[in-house]
């Protein structure tokens, strides 16, 4: 795991949770963690087809767009 619990926490209570089990943080984080994998592969799929080796923040966004809508 690549996120800190602290920060899931503190996610979590953004959420308005007043208090946050550890497997909860870690349950976010696992989450996050396969979400952003997703996105990066997507936008690096996006940035090879354009040429790029250089990931972009258009991929990015396309990509966010394509895995969470």
């Amino acid at each position: 795991m690549v996120l800190p619990l602290a920060t899931m926490e503190k996610i979590i209570k953004k959420g308005g949770a007043e208090r946050v089990g550890e497997d909860a943080k870690q349950a976010l984080a696992e989450v996050l963690e396969e979400i952003a994998i997703q996105i990066s592969a997507r936008a690096a799929t996006l940035a090879k087809h354009a040429g790029r080796k250089t990931i972009k923040l258009e991929d990015i966004e396309i990509a966010k767009k394509e895995i969470l809508e």
